[in-house]
């Protein structure tokens, strides 16, 4: 089975989601809120004018990481990324933002996870005896946001597929995922049915499985994973 470079995953991975939500945006205006980790990537391969991100540390109108002659220590991600801003760009406090989110106004939220199962629940918080650093706005992101992506790498580094039958770890929201995104595949929870819509040319549908234990059905109407 080919295996991605760490950071060519992640890049797989988020031009993918940034792709889909360019897409959508034809129709109409996408606001989006991007976690910490990959999500924050995603930022970085949006194009046009029709996609806003925001930043549940009270930013909407989040564009690309800056470089360092654009660099500002002031202007931060809530993953304190420093990043630039886009035209119309704001900025409001912590209770404007989460008021968004659990508001219903934000159309899709890309979290990163340790664990999505096969009926939609997804673990993302905390590994029990690791490194404590709060749950943050994830618990209201699955909750508030319309749809949930989830981007993360397909497999622990030990090669321990992160798509299970059942979540092990402490479960941030159940039944919330809606589509998760990894560097060989696309799953989409159709009628609460984990449903793969897209496959890596690299990989084949037997390897796919080896390092997925959750069961999962194959659309009709399978794409080519395009990043």
């Amino acid at each position: 089975m080919f295996i991605f470079g760490e950071n060519e995953a992640k890049v797989r991975i988020a031009r993918y989601i940034a792709r889909e939500f360019m897409e959508l945006s034809r129709k109409r205006n996408l606001y989006v809120n991007l976690g910490v980790g990959i999500p924050t990537m995603v930022g970085d391969y949006i194009e046009g004018e029709r996609v806003f991100l925001q930043a549940e540390n009270g930013m909407l109108g989040v564009g690309p990481a800056a470089d360092t002659e654009h660099a500002d220590p002031q202007l931060i991600n809530a993953g304190r990324i420093m990043v630039t801003e886009t035209p119309g760009c704001c900025y409001f406090d912590s209770a404007t933002s989460f008021g968004m989110v659990r508001g219903g106004h934000i159309d899709a939220t890309v979290l990163g996870a340790f664990e999505v199962d096969q009926e939609g629940n997804v673990a993302n918080w905390i590994i029990p005896n690791g490194k404590m650093l709060g749950v943050g706005g994830a618990m209201d992101l699955v909750s508030g946001a319309n749809r949930v992506y989830i981007a993360m790498q397909h497999a622990t580094s030990k090669r321990r597929g992160k798509l299970v039958p059942k979540c092990t770890l402490p479960v941030t929201g159940f039944a919330a995922v809606d589509v998760v995104v990894t560097e060989y595949a696309v799953f989409r929870f159709i009628d609460g049915k984990m449903t793969l819509t897209s496959k890596a040319d690299e990989i084949t549908f037997e390897e796919l499985k080896s390092v997925t234990p959750a069961e999962y059905s194959v659309s009709e109407h399978l794409d080519r994973y395009v990043h």
